[in-house]
């Protein structure tokens, strides 16, 4: 096969992760909403153990309009905050209006004896329309950013919104619509296809090996969740529901390597059933099946029994299951009546014994092969672990325990990793240094670093959230860490236990410890002296007590100024620090915020400076309050050290404390001016 073919496939896996992503995020924040509208459908329609006409009025409105317009604001506000929601959630409320008046002109038109149609639920069309909207009415903003006169800013925005979100809601009513309709008709009937001729179960064949691949969203979020509401809407419950959050087809797989693994696979599969069965954290047992292909005919055939189950016995759940636990599914199964519940227990117990036959057949017959592998010391299960983890496209803390689990050198080098590799990452990469070498592991390396210079080297690698995909490309044999706070982060005291664990583990495989000095170029290279001395980066007229800023742009700008008027950057640097802020943000925790330019800007640096203001009210920073902005500029890295000593003292809330109580900003430098020792 060709590298293009390859690279074409992956392309397109990739695009439909993504898809399936986003549908994922408009529609996993409103899970509850589902859920208690699950519960009013299963309890109290006609057909519900406790018929009430008064509270099942309720039903109609949440599914018709509640529902899409929750999924419509959220899907408009991942794409433009608050305006992009509310224009949204207006468009989709033109297409929700332009599907009932077509269903109502057709029903008037049927001829005296036809039935006549449903009103659609406009799931998919929120889902289309609302983060449409909210992308073109940003792209509108754009046009006349800036051009605005002052004082007539919220004039502009409040009409400009309100205006487009009646054209995009024109758009939904009289073409959006009649599309969603079709696509409506056309799934439904061939989901009713399926179910009339007993094929249902074949669904299996897809769902389930695109779980393993990350690839179910777009199906689960985008066809099933619809689909399975409409119908309980009308039966209080759907079998829709069940095809992929039955938790059976996992749990079978990971008992069978529970009873008849070998190795890691059998150490850590007990505790990856409990996670999986009863948190419903499905992915734990996609390394396990990626280990042996093969395995994917146990989950195929576990869930299609699963399927076969409660097609046989009439059963399903009254709304999602989400996540996909044992708990979850006996929730949302026991609305519907005891016997309901009954009969979906059934087909989990049926689905899991049959996953565990398949599998234990496959296991027992590569027994003697996995044994040798395992005394050879090859680790497949570390490499299925890195292979979900590539899959996923994301870190997962829940995957990164089974590479713990597995991990066998010795760990010596870790890398603290960010975009530009001069501000967080240095701040970050202190502190941790500091409980390394405080519990005793000298002889590892915590160094600082850009993404775009990862290589192979570290076994370890941190970065921010947003910016850990990125690096698992750049280097995808380390275990990689995500943090979203520098300052006191718990994630740096688990990384501080996988270096004991790997210390540990390789002992008792007789392996030996690396010499500091193997690594003392590294460590000679982290503590190489500045090229500008100290004191030239934080003086006492870089910082404030009384800055005017009153919001994070504000403060960004402020920051920039004052580094411009240190000489130390180009008036260009401001943007960049915007640019920065874009792609990841530079709170570093404990009221600490850190606003620098990106790598690709280092033009506009001219030397190296810092600059500190303190905020007498905190600043609202992307959703954290910051008392403190540092702004960084750094010339072929003078400025490290600095960030080194500012972290340790980040670090300790006592400290911090003091700094929020110093008085006047000669006080505040006095605090600081120890990082210039």
């Amino acid at each position: 096969m060709s590298d293009t073919v390859v690279k074409e496939r992956a392309s397109v896996r990739t695009a439909v992760q993504k898809l399936g992503t986003f549908l994922s995020g408009m529609v996993m924040p409103n899970i509850p909403a589902l859920i208690a509208w699950g519960i009013v459908t299963a309890l109290f329609i006609e057909v519900g153990p406790f018929p009430n006409e008064a509270i099942a009025s309720l039903v109609d409105p949440a599914i018709h309009y509640l529902l899409p317009l929750l999924i419509a604001y959220t899907g408009g506000k991942m794409v433009y905050d608050v305006r992009g929601g509310v224009v949204g959630s207006f468009a989709t409320l033109g297409v929700i209006g332009g599907s009932d008046w077509l269903i109502d002109q057709f029903n008037a038109n049927a001829a005296e004896g036809e039935g006549g149609l449903g009103k659609v639920h406009m799931f998919i069309g929120a889902m289309i329309m609302a983060p449409l909207a909210a992308w073109l009415m940003k792209q509108l903003d754009k046009l006349w950013e800036g051009k605005v006169k002052a004082g007539f800013e919220m004039l502009v925005n409040m009409f400009s919104a309100g205006i487009f979100a009646f054209i995009m809601a024109l758009g939904g009513f009289f073409l959006l619509a009649p599309v969603v309709n079709k696509i409506m008709e056309w799934l439904g009937a061939g989901v009713g296809w399926l179910i009339e001729t007993g094929v249902l179960p074949a669904v299996s064949l897809l769902i389930e090996p695109a779980k393993v691949f990350f690839l179910n969203n777009a199906i689960n979020h985008g066809v099933l969740t619809p689909l399975g509401s409409s119908e309980a809407a009308v039966d209080g419950k759907s079998i829709l529901f069940l095809l992929e959050a039955n938790p059976g087809p996992g749990v079978g797989v990971l008992l069978a390597f529970t009873f008849f693994g070998v190795g890691a696979a059998r150490a850590t599969a007990p505790g990856a059933a409990i996670i999986q069965f009863f948190g419903g954290i499905h992915e734990v047992y996609f390394p396990y099946v990626l280990m042996k292909p093969a395995l994917l005919l146990a989950v195929i055939g576990g869930g299609a029994s699963g399927v076969a189950t409660n097609m046989l016995l009439g059963t399903g759940l009254g709304g999602p299951a989400a996540p996909g636990s044992i708990i979850a599914v006996g929730a949302q199964a026991i609305g519907p009546g005891v016997m309901n519940f009954i009969g979906v227990m059934a087909s989990v117990v049926v689905a899991a014994a049959v996953s565990f036959i398949i599998a234990a057949v496959i296991l027992r017959a590569s027994r003697k092969g996995d044994l040798a592998a395992e005394a050879a010391g090859q680790d497949s299960l570390g490499a299925a672990v890195a292979k979900t983890q590539a899959n996923k496209g994301k870190e997962s803390s829940f995957l990164s325990g089974l590479s713990t689990a597995v991990m066998t050198e010795p760990i010596t080098r870790i890398v603290f990793a960010c975009d530009a590799g001069m501000g967080s990452s240095a701040m970050g990469a202190s502190v941790l240094r500091k409980k390394v070498h405080g519990a005793g592991f000298t002889d590892v390396t915590v160094t600082n670093l850009a993404i775009a210079n990862l290589d192979d080297t570290p076994q370890v690698v941190i970065t921010q959230e947003e910016l850990t995909p990125r690096a698992k490309q750049q280097n995808s044999s380390a275990v990689h860490v995500s943090v979203d706070n520098f300052m006191n982060s718990p994630r740096y005291d688990e990384v501080v236990e996988l270096v004991r664990q790997s210390r540990e583990e390789g002992d008792a495989a007789g392996g030996e410890t690396a010499s500091a000095e193997a690594d003392a170029p590294v460590a000679a290279a982290a503590a190489a002296p500045a090229a500008a001395g100290p004191g030239d980066v934080l003086t006492p007229d870089r910082v404030t007590t009384a800055p005017a800023a009153r919001d994070r742009d504000e403060a960004i700008r402020e920051a920039a100024g004052r580094l411009v008027a240190a000489g130390a950057v180009t008036e260009d640097y401001e943007q960049a620090m915007f640019d920065r802020e874009a792609e990841v943000s530079t709170f570093m925790g404990n009221g600490l915020a850190i606003p620098h330019g990106t790598n690709a800007a280092k033009e506009t640096v001219l030397g190296s400076a810092l600059t500190v203001a303190r905020y007498p009210e905190p600043i609202d920073w992307d959703g954290n309050e910051v008392r403190f902005v540092i702004g960084i500029a750094g010339k072929d890295g003078g400025h490290l050290e600095i960030l080194a000593k500012i972290a340790t003292i980040f670090s300790d809330e006592a400290q911090v404390e003091r700094l929020l109580a110093a008085e006047g900003d000669a006080e505040l430098y006095a605090m600081l001016s120890e990082v210039n020792d």
